[in-house]
């Protein structure tokens, strides 16, 4: 029996060296391992645009990862050092919720379940294998989600900050004003009476004559309130005009005579308060978005380093 036994005992040494030598572990981390055979898989996944969990690529280089060995291999660890933080916070994706997902991603598509199935197969791809992917992806998400995302605060003081600092307009905030005004229409008498009436009245309020005595007495306006109230107005959205008649102007002050396009006015300055332009609120959005991925990013790093410092994490040369 001994030579059976010396043969069995070749044959099995044989297969475990042949094993190592196709598939050999390149590194271990905490209880997961990277081995020869990930790496190549992924390197035809990075090819192919395969199952590939985008949300956490995005925080890398990927053509960096693409062309340099360390940094792919790098990449696979800290996938590892995520999916042992998954699993030491016992973050579950039940199947309810991967079959959602499913639905979502096929509604987003345009296409049916069963198109999706017949492209996985296409590609090699089982749908039991689809589905692990989707739920590995799902608890990766919701783990940095109470890891890094929910960490990111984003304050109108930062949005701002940035908006000065990238736009070609600088002013994040301007000025709104609240108004009254004397107005004279151009439809009464032609454009050189309403301008004639204008100067007059406001002759009559450089010698000290009431604002809203005069308005009342003169205002041609045909929705006149008492005061002469005109309403809010912000600068960038209104006429240059009066945005020029109103630069420098506190509560209190009137305005020259201003031409506008019904007729000439007199402005009074009823308030003044400091605004968000209207183009930092058209870019406040965007802004927002930029600076949150970006702090995400930072962020996801220093939680990974942290992760890194404290894994156990051996890699075989």
């Amino acid at each position: 029996m001994k030579p059976v036994l010396t043969l069995l005992s070749l044959c099995l040494t044989a297969h475990i060296v042949f094993a190592k030598t196709i598939d050999r572990i390149v590194a271990i981390v905490n209880d997961e391992i990277v081995t020869q055979s990930d790496i190549q898989n992924f390197k035809t996944q990075l090819k192919t645009r395969g199952l590939l969990d985008e949300a956490l690529l995005n925080f890398y280089d990927q053509k960096k990862i693409k062309n340099n060995s360390k940094a792919l291999l790098n990449y696979l660890i800290d996938e590892r050092l995520v999916d042992s933080a998954v699993n030491q916070k016992d973050i579950a994706a039940p199947i309810e919720r991967v079959e959602a997902e499913i639905r979502n991603i096929v509604n987003r598509s345009g296409t049916t379940r069963a198109a999706l199935k017949a492209s996985l197969k296409k590609r090699g791809v089982r749908f039991s294998d689809y589905q692990n992917f989707i739920k590995t992806s799902i608890q990766r998400q919701s783990l940095l989600q109470q890891e890094v995302s929910s960490k990111i605060k984003i304050s109108d003081d930062d949005i701002a900050a940035y908006y000065i600092q990238n736009s070609k307009n600088t002013k994040a905030l301007v000025f709104e004003y609240e108004l009254a005004h004397i107005l004279f229409l151009t439809s009464n008498g032609g454009d050189s009476g309403a301008r004639k009436r204008a100067e007059e009245v406001k002759k009559s309020l450089d010698s000290g004559g009431s604002f809203e005595r005069l308005a009342s007495q003169h205002s041609e306006d045909p929705r006149f309130t008492q005061g002469g109230i005109f309403g809010e107005v912000k600068v960038g959205e209104i006429v240059p005009a009066l945005e020029t008649a109103l630069r420098g102007r506190q509560p209190g002050d009137t305005t020259g005579v201003v031409k506008m396009p019904d007729g000439y006015h007199i402005f009074k300055v009823l308030k003044r308060k400091l605004s968000p332009s209207p183009e930092f609120i058209k870019a406040k959005a965007q802004i927002a978005e930029v600076l949150f991925s970006q702090s995400v990013k930072r962020q996801y790093e220093t939680w990974i380093d942290g992760q890194r410092q404290t894994a156990y994490i051996k890699i075989n040369k």
